[in-house]
């Protein structure tokens, strides 16, 4: 099972790539999106799942038992607010993008920032 758990995030994080490659920004944002849950089924992964039982000290009892691994729980929260940060900053930029230059060209966007860039030097003396 973890096998298929641990292909199915590299083929999740491998169809990430492949969008993030595109010139379209949107396919981009989509892919950094994709990227976040590969990443969090990849800590799931790592974390296992062998047993079950929460974490917890039993009464009368000095040691912690077998137990689930809380820290590749938090990893996975952390990371969820982070992707949804990283996504809702990204729409932000592709929005501003999109409405600057009517486009989701990358190209386009790179090709009006030089000319931008061209106008505030001046003309070569």
């Amino acid at each position: 099972m973890i096998l298929l758990d641990a292909l199915a995030a590299a083929v999740i994080i491998a169809c990430a790539l492949y969008m993030i490659l595109s010139r379209n920004l949107v396919r981009i944002l989509l892919g950094l999106a994709l990227m976040a849950t590969g990443v969090n089924v990849m800590l799931f992964v790592v974390g296992g799942n062998g047993v079950r039982q929460p974490p917890l000290i039993r009464d009368g009892e000095q040691v912690l038992g077998p137990s689930a691994d809380p820290t590749s729980q938090a990893l996975i929260l952390t990371a969820i607010v982070i992707g949804f940060a990283l996504t809702i900053v990204l729409a932000t930029i592709v929005l501003r993008g999109w409405r600057s230059t009517g486009s989701l060209d990358a190209r386009d966007l790179e090709a009006t920032e030089q000319q931008r860039d061209a106008e505030s030097i001046g003309p070569a003396s």
